[in-house]
């Protein structure tokens, strides 16, 4: 099991502030376009490498198969 609750927890929090700070949005489409553009400039800050990512990509691999491809 990975842990990414704090990881998912930031990203919420950086998306409820553009929302909070702007107050309405002309469609529903510019709000998707906020979006993409903020979860795109939130990857680039993410630096850290994920923990124990080899062994939970081995897992998914065994419970996934079919979704998984094999390198």
């Amino acid at each position: 099991m990975i842990y990414t609750t704090n990881a998912i927890e930031s990203v919420n929090m950086s998306l409820r502030e553009l929302t909070k700070n702007r107050g309405s949005f002309p469609s529903d489409e510019a709000l998707i376009k906020l979006f993409c553009l903020a979860l795109r400039n939130i990857c680039q800050r993410w630096t850290m490498p994920i923990r124990d990512w080899k062994a939970a990509l081995t897992r998914f691999t065994i419970q996934f198969e079919d979704r998984m491809p094999i390198r």
